[in-house]
């Protein structure tokens, strides 16, 4: 111990060991989905925090942690950001200063078994106010919450619907907690496997009780990937592919075929030759056809992302113009102060315009779609809308084809799995290039993924199930309890500051330092 400690006394050295545990979680997301080792991968991190001689050093561990958290969860946007993904990562890693302090206030030295207690209840409840801050969409959204590594786990699928990823990333945190109270603070064991076991117990019991969807129904929807098509036309190639595609489903009585985001780069006004071929498409197969066109629109200004439904007779007039942008990717926040980004990475050349709303479907047959394009599916809230507006299926459009051969493409369709959960609607996650996929109102996926190297139409039996999970009823719950939480914790402190003054004593203080046995000057 006395080694590490020596070792860990360079600033530098202990900023990259704090940067490291904090990039630890990554592990548990996919492609690599080590689910159960988010429950220890904080461990580290906390207990690095928790050693820190002083509370800026702690703030400088949570920072350093964040900072490495951050840049394991979004290494992939590398190619795209350069050096701004850097910068980026800086400064919303400051987000867990605040948590590394308080991991040093409540677990530090030889805590109490209050102090250890009120550790498992408040640093979640930080931990969750960070995911809060973050997941604001002009800060690049929710994604890589820690919950959401859950999303092949039925148990946590199960508390999904309760109360959403947030509970996820709550009950994750405190496992962590506890399994650092139990590993370096002797005197707060007790609590922190009571906490262990009322963890379980909280998991078990949702499992138990927490209303299951019931399938009422099943529909056929046909999932169309494309594949990689590059070159210079390569717009009007991949539109031939997908419709190639598409006809190959023609007699086999599917309901709803869905096209991948950016699958038609023209507008169907400026290109009525395309609308009749989706038209031609749609009678052949019997079925509407949601498409997603990127371009610049012909009756108003500037470009949109829109799901634009297809029937037979042409586009139904049903559109969705995407709301919530990718930063940089989509347009670039404050353009006139980091428009340089352009010129050191792939940053959106001119911004997307956003919609005013989000929009629920009827495709035929009594079915009701609701759309979401990109990275919106990492968002709970929208998807939650969607359900409450009646939604049968979330329908979510997606390209990760600048990111073909990093951990992007799973990491974005394991996200559908938790939507699914928490709303108790099917979700169909629709690409370009992969990694496509479908999951039942459960959360458990049907049937294997399509992966980044498959170019194929494939068809999915869908159950559907109605009524309303305890997440779309009561919202992100857990949220306002961590608020509360921390608004204690605040309360508290401040009465404890202020307490010897309302005695009228000087608060006591400090014990006088030597210097060789004797006392040491004052100034020093």
């Amino acid at each position: 111990m006395r080694t590490i400690n020596h070792w860990l006394a360079s600033p530098w050295r202990r900023s990259a060991t704090a940067a490291l545990t904090g990039a630890l979680p990554v592990l548990a997301f996919p492609a690599p989905s080590l689910w159960w080792f988010a429950y220890v991968a904080l461990v580290p991190w906390i207990l690095l925090a928790r050693s820190a001689p002083t509370a800026r050093r702690a703030a400088y561990d949570g920072w350093c942690g964040g900072f490495g958290f951050l840049l394991a969860v979004h290494h992939w946007l590398l190619p795209s950001l350069h050096v701004f993904i850097f910068l980026i990562a800086a400064l919303l890693g400051l987000l867990w200063a605040p948590w590394g302090v308080l991991v040093r206030r409540l677990l530090g030295g030889e805590p109490s078994v209050g102090r250890g207690a009120a550790a498992l209840l408040v640093l979640p409840s930080a931990w969750l106010a960070v995911e809060l801050v973050r997941s604001w969409q002009g800060l690049g959204g929710p994604w890589g919450m820690l919950g959401s590594s859950q999303w092949q786990v039925d148990p946590a699928l199960r508390l999904a619907s309760v109360g959403g990823v947030w509970l996820l990333s709550f009950l994750v945190v405190a496992v962590n907690v506890a399994v650092a109270v139990l590993f370096a603070v002797r005197a707060a064991r007790l609590p922190a496997l009571v906490s262990l076991l009322a963890t379980a117990a909280a998991a078990s019991a949702a499992w138990v009780w927490a209303p299951r969807p019931d399938v009422d129904g099943r529909v056929r929807i046909a999932v169309v990937q494309p594949g990689v098509v590059a070159g210079q036309d390569s717009g009007d190639r991949r539109f031939d592919r997908e419709e190639r595609l598409t006809r190959r489903l023609a007699g086999r009585g599917v309901d709803l075929v869905v096209w991948g985001e950016s699958s038609v780069g023209f507008d169907l006004d400026d290109r009525p030759d395309l609308a009749r071929r989706l038209a031609a498409l749609s009678r052949a197969t019997g079925a509407d056809l949601l498409v997603n066109v990127d371009a610049r629109r012909a009756d108003r200004p500037g470009i949109y992302k829109s799901s634009v439904l297809v029937g037979p007779h042409g586009p139904t007039g049903d559109r969705y113009d995407k709301m919530r942008l990718v930063p940089f990717g989509e347009y670039i926040p404050a353009r006139s102060l980091f428009g340089w980004a352009t010129s050191v990475g792939r940053a959106a050349g001119e911004d997307r315009r956003r919609g005013t709303g989000q929009t629920v479907m009827n495709v035929g047959h009594g079915l009701r779609v609701g759309p979401l394009i990109c990275f919106e599916t990492a968002f709970p809230d929208m998807s939650r809308h969607l359900a409450e507006d009646s939604a049968d299926v979330l329908l979510g459009q997606s390209s990760t084809s600048s990111f073909q051969h990093s951990w992007a493409p799973e990491q974005h369709a394991s996200l559908a799995a938790l939507r699914a959960a928490e709303t108790g609607r099917p979700m169909v996650h629709a690409t370009l290039t992969g990694v496509s996929a479908v999951y039942g109102p459960d959360g458990r996926r049907l049937g294997p993924w399509l992966g980044t190297g498959a170019s194929t139409a494939r068809v999915y039996d869908v159950p559907l199930a109605h009524g309303v999970t305890p997440y779309v009823r009561h919202g992100d719950w857990p949220v306002p309890g961590a608020l509360l939480v921390l608004a204690v914790l605040g309360v508290a402190e401040g009465v404890r500051a202020v307490r010897p003054r309302r005695g009228g004593r000087a608060p006591l203080a400090p014990p006088a330092r030597t210097v060789h046995g004797s006392p040491a000057p004052p100034w020093r």
